[in-house]
């Protein structure tokens, strides 16, 4: 039932090339007609201008016909309205449609996809820089409290030395030292 449908199809986009290119012929034709005969009219005038004597011709032409003047109803059709009485070539579209929009539901599930394993890598390598940022801040804190821990000792030693050299210079005055 479909190959009798196809022929039909086949003359009737044939039909419509046909058309096309007689609408094309008839508003494009008379623009032509008078551009290729100025053309021969100024090749004229030229050869012509030997001859003195002879006038140019003034033509008062009608302006070319429009596509609306010719066939009025042609502007208002639209693609949408073709074969739309047709259930073979309804159902022929309604396939060559859900076929589009299924392979654009597949690029965009392959967008998302890809989108969702960039994210995924990206979130891997944030982690990893995280974790390593953990570390290098765990080691921080050890050494700061390491130095903490030092300079803690380091100030109690010095105290200890502080109350040495007090002992050794109270010794000394009352043995009868005195500063210089």
């Amino acid at each position: 039932m479909s190959s009798a449908a196809r022929p039909s199809g086949a003359c009737l986009k044939c039909l419509l090339v046909v058309f096309a290119v007689a609408s094309a012929l008839c508003v494009s034709g008379p623009a032509l007609y008078w551009r290729f005969k100025k053309g021969f009219a100024s090749t004229q005038s030229l050869s012509s201008s030997s001859h003195p004597g002879c006038a140019p011709c003034v033509c008062d032409c009608p302006p070319p016909l429009s596509l609306d003047a010719i066939a009025p109803g042609l502007l208002n059709l639209s693609v949408t309205d073709c074969g739309k009485n047709d259930p073979e070539l309804s159902k022929e579209m309604e396939k060559h449609f859900v076929d589009l929009l299924t392979e654009e539901l597949k690029l965009q599930e392959a967008v998302a996809q890809e989108h969702a394993h960039h994210m995924n890598a990206t979130l891997v390598d944030a982690k990893r820089l995280a974790s390593q940022y953990q570390k290098e801040a765990e080691k921080c804190i050890a050494a700061t409290e390491i130095c903490e821990e030092a300079r803690e000792r380091a100030e109690a030693a010095l105290r200890k030395e502080k109350k040495i050299t007090a002992m050794w210079e109270r010794r000394a005055h009352q043995l009868g030292w005195q500063e210089a």
